[in-house]
């Protein structure tokens, strides 16, 4: 099916719109110089009707005597610039005189429907306009005069209506190019667009839109492209990178597990022996089954806004809850877990994102904290809102690290404690939870002493 592209249709309606305003303008014009000069004429026309009307007398006898000398004189004294045309007739219709520039051509004599309206006639091939009048005397018709004036002034109109009918399409279109062409300028942006778009895969996603130099709706529709490309081109980083880690850390376990049983199955082992493997590749498949679990977690993130939901959320219930299920390694490490959480303090968020960001926070808190250290962990009420913080006294975080803690497996000095197990995505799903809650999170840490965690709900 055959289409106009863009350019073209801006054009096209432009020109429309354009059509019609000046076929409106040219009509206007027209019949506007129309009824001027037909008015000039007419009025013309029952001057002379007038001024001859005075050359004519009744005799005893009831016929006409015309002043055709003073008539003649007349003729021959003025400028033929328009003729005027007149002749007489009696009552019967029987021509009586006529004007000298008649010659041998006669006027028209119609029926009495056409008395003192005008017509328009020829005469030698030439447009007239004409008039007839009764000639009365004592309420009888006594004849008729016709009085004609030439039409040379409308083949002005006639000039008029074959230069307007000519150029009409003409300027139509000039006009239409002239409008392609500048839709085409305006337009530029569009094509850059298209070309860029074509240009983009998922091995090139660096390409972006050159901005238009008029901050207008295109600028705008360009900037929020490349931000878009922006945006796409930082996720997908993300994702090449987080595949690239998860497909390393799932592999680890994988790699120990089956080590160890092929270590196991070379040669007959004692009971303790088998006891000690299985047991070691047991926590291993634990472990891996902790990191999937983390994973799908991340996952399901990406699809988690539409489906917030806005709980109650007593805090004080929920750390007891999370620090009930700590219970055995807080005594295992000694820690001493230290409060300060009004009983009646709530937020309204989503009770099961708000749990696993707490969770993940006092799991790392107690998984960094030096045996027999304090755990805090508080709740103040501010004017801006609701302010908690978790604060260990472990290992701390190191400032060239404080930057990158937000990053999926990424482990701090991970080299130094080896003795401290961990995946390095907890961190990372508690900064995603965060930004999809629009809850402002703060670190702060200073190594060897400890670290803090600040969470600030509007």
């Amino acid at each position: 099916m055959f289409s106009f592209s863009f350019k073209n249709r801006i054009a096209f309606y432009y020109i429309i719109s354009t059509a019609l305003l000046i076929g409106f303008v040219f009509l206007f014009l027209f019949h506007i110089s129309k009824l001027s000069i037909n008015s000039h004429i007419n009025g013309e026309i029952e001057k002379e009707q007038q001024k001859h009307l005075k050359n004519v007398t009744l005799d005893s006898n009831q016929t006409y005597l015309i002043r055709v000398n003073q008539w003649r004189d007349r003729e021959h004294n003025s400028v033929d610039v328009n003729p005027v045309f007149v002749e007489f007739y009696d009552n019967n219709k029987e021509l009586i005189d006529k004007s000298p520039n008649l010659k041998d051509e006669d006027l028209s004599l119609y029926s009495e429907k056409k008395n003192n309206k005008f017509v328009d006639s020829e005469i030698n091939g030439k447009k007239i306009r004409q008039i007839q009048t009764e000639i009365v005397d004592d309420n009888n018709v006594v004849g008729y005069m016709v009085v004609a004036m030439s039409l040379d002034d409308v083949v002005f109109i006639i000039i008029l209506q074959n230069v307007l009918l000519i150029t009409y399409p003409l300027i139509l279109v000039i006009l239409f190019f002239i409008a392609r062409f500048f839709a085409g300028r305006s337009i530029a942006p569009i094509s850059n667009i298209i070309e860029t778009s074509s240009s983009i895969t998922k091995d090139n996603l660096s390409s972006r839109i050159p901005l238009p130099v008029n901050k207008d709706e295109l600028y705008q529709l360009s900037l929020q492209i490349n931000q878009l490309l922006d945006r796409i081109e930082s996720a997908v980083e993300r994702e090449k990178q987080f595949t690239s880690d998860a497909s390393h850390e799932l592999r680890t376990p994988l790699a120990v597990i089956k080590g160890t049983l092929e270590v196991l199955i070379r040669k007959p082992r004692t009971k303790e022996e088998y006891d000690q493997k299985i047991a070691f590749c047991i926590s291993e498949v634990d472990r891996l089954n902790t990191l999937v679990d983390q994973l799908l977690l991340l996952a399901r993130f990406e699809n988690q806004k539409k489906n917030i939901k806005n709980d109650t959320i007593h805090l004080n219930a929920l750390i007891l809850d999370i620090l009930s299920r700590f219970s055995q390694k807080i005594k295992e490490k000694n820690i001493s877990v230290l409060t300060k959480i009004e009983e009646n303090c709530t937020l309204n968020s989503d009770y099961y994102l708000i749990s696993i960001i707490f969770n993940n926070l006092i799991s790392n808190a107690l998984k960094y904290s030096n045996p027999d250290s304090i755990l805090v962990i508080e709740a103040i009420q501010t004017k801006n809102g609701l302010k908690c913080k978790v604060t260990d006294s472990g290992i701390g975080i190191s400032k060239e690290d404080l930057d990158k803690i937000y990053n999926s497996f990424f482990r701090s000095n991970a080299t130094m404690h080896p003795e401290i197990k961990g995946t390095g995505i907890g961190l990372s799903i508690v900064k995603r939870l965060c930004d999809l809650l629009k809850i402002e999170i703060v670190i702060e840490s200073i190594e060897e002493h400890g670290t803090t965690v600040i969470l600030s709900f509007s």
